[in-house]
């Protein structure tokens, strides 16, 4: 008997349920962000322990692909966002935005569990993702890192308010009403 595949091909078969995979590990890790399992991954997923080693051969394999996947899609996702404006502090604003909107979708509550989970593999992807994020900050800051880090501070005080409870309407005003006036001069 052939295995039974959802799509049009056995490749894309794959990636369906290898995505499929990573999306529950996202979901648990932002839900509940405890000790993550094989099993209570698979149980989310809707399939067997047993198949899901035909893609993971272990929890750390899980993990080590959940870090590959998130850094690369949070970064694009901020890049595509400041790519979308006009100057340089429209850059900025989109910065703090794009990061802010990722919390808000729970995409930092899946790095705290995945800190939970893997710290020691989260230390050094981790490190590389702030790097990847803070080029294009201080490319649109003109090579000002004090303004840089004070802008990224910002970001983090504002993704501690959103996950405390705060609206990110009322973060994002906030924020971009005391950003403003510094970023009109960066056109």
């Amino acid at each position: 008997m052939a295995p039974r595949i959802s799509a049009a091909t056995v490749a894309e078969h794959r990636e369906q349920t290898e995505r499929a995979i990573l999306n529950a590990a996202r979901r648990l890790l932002a839900t509940e962000g405890t000790s993550l399992t094989l099993s209570a991954v698979a149980r989310e997923a809707g399939m067997a322990r047993t198949n899901l080693y035909q893609y993971y051969a272990s929890l750390d394999d899980l993990l080590d692909a959940l870090v590959v996947d998130l850094f690369p899609r949070w970064a694009e996702r901020v890049n595509a966002e400041m790519d979308k404006a006009d100057d340089r502090g429209g850059r900025v604003i989109a910065y703090v935005v794009a990061n802010l909107e990722l919390v808000a979708e729970g995409e930092h509550a899946v790095l705290r569990g995945l800190a939970v989970n893997a710290p020691s593999r989260l230390t050094d992807a981790s490190k590389a993702l702030h790097d990847d994020l803070r080029r294009p900050l201080d490319e649109a800051l003109g090579g000002d890192t004090t303004a840089a880090e004070l802008v990224q501070a910002w970001v983090y005080s504002g993704s501690r308010m959103i996950e405390d409870g705060r609206s990110l309407a009322e973060v994002r005003a906030t924020i971009e009403r005391l950003l403003l006036p510094y970023c009109a001069g960066l056109r």
